[in-house]
């Protein structure tokens, strides 16, 4: 019997939603997790540049799994593979148009580029965490479907959201770790209800546009100094400044409370020294430029740059 009366909960949001037609799952580990049950995958090739989240996704499902290199460009080192190629689409540098040229048998990780429009019959996978204030969520495009019954919960894992939005990050930053590791063990689940309600709420024309702007303002300032060649994505993920002594620079700007993040510490352990991405994973500053901050945000992260460098 439906409830009628009682206390008010959180409104339900009817804005639309980005990717609603999309698979919507409780996360990106499980989104891949569903392509390889959907498809039946054997063996994959993955991105040397990776962090180690979907490890045990890949070991439950006794898949084959074979490291291939990335250059510069963040475009994979590999001109032909067996079985399926898993390609990450690092801050949002490749095209749909680089994309397609790949061919068959091929996994895009969109992750990093929300904004991106998936490409027709090509399986693309899309994070929400990692753009929006939610604690789970995922969005897939797929032609092979299974059974998903069971809808995941998202109420006793928002504490460290809604601390952050009247205190600081780093009194619930114990809390967003426990989060991030909880989907380790974490099986296929829809999308949480709450979790979907609120991505109903976003505005995402402001968010996209905020990105880009945020973007192109660090690439004016700081493209001379970087080692990368980047495009402007709409709606980009943070802005990869790669310098010599970007592990350096992170630790200082660490002190002056701007928090740069080391986003793929597994590579430390998978890459030797000499290795291209072992230099990109310890010297790439990923800047913040999501939705929460404007251009004298920009000016002020710039000015301490420089002022390190």
């Amino acid at each position: 019997m439906k409830e009628i009366g009682g206390y008010i909960e959180l409104d339900t949001y009817t804005g639309e939603m980005m990717h609603e037609d999309g698979i919507k799952l409780n996360c990106g580990r499980n989104a891949l997790a569903y392509i390889i049950k959907a498809k039946n995958i054997k063996k994959l090739w993955m991105p040397k540049f990776i962090c180690d989240s979907c490890d045990k996704v890949l070991s439950d499902n006794q898949v084959d799994v074979k490291y291939y290199s990335i250059g510069i460009d963040f475009k994979p080192v590999i001109k032909e593979w067996d079985g399926w190629l898993y390609v990450v689409n690092f801050y949002g540098q490749l095209s749909n148009e680089y994309l397609s040229s790949l061919g068959k048998n091929v996994i895009v990780d969109n992750a990093q580029a929300y904004f991106q429009e998936p490409i027709p019959r090509v399986d693309t996978l899309y994070t929400c965490r990692k753009f929006f204030g939610v604690a789970d969520g995922a969005i897939l495009y797929t032609d092979k479907f299974i059974e998903v019954e069971d809808h995941d919960e998202s109420f006793n894992r928002m504490n460290f959201l809604l601390g952050r939005y009247e205190r600081s990050a780093s009194e619930f930053y114990a809390e967003y770790v426990e989060n991030n590791h909880f989907f380790r063990n974490q099986p296929i689940k829809k999308m949480s209800k709450l979790t979907e309600n609120l991505l109903h709420g976003i505005d995402y024309e402001m968010v996209k546009k905020r990105r880009t702007q945020n973007f192109s303002y660090l690439h004016r300032k700081l493209h001379t100094i970087n080692k990368l060649t980047l495009s402007v994505p709409d709606g980009a993920f943070m802005y990869p400044l790669y310098i010599d002594n970007g592990e350096d620079v992170r630790k200082q700007l660490q002190a002056k409370k701007i928090f740069i993040p080391t986003l793929w510490p597994a590579v430390f352990n998978l890459c030797n020294e000499d290795d291209v991405e072992y230099d990109m994973a310890k010297n790439i500053l990923p800047i913040p430029v999501d939705q929460r901050y404007g251009i004298e945000d920009m000016e002020y992260i710039v000015e301490e740059i420089r002022t390190l460098i």
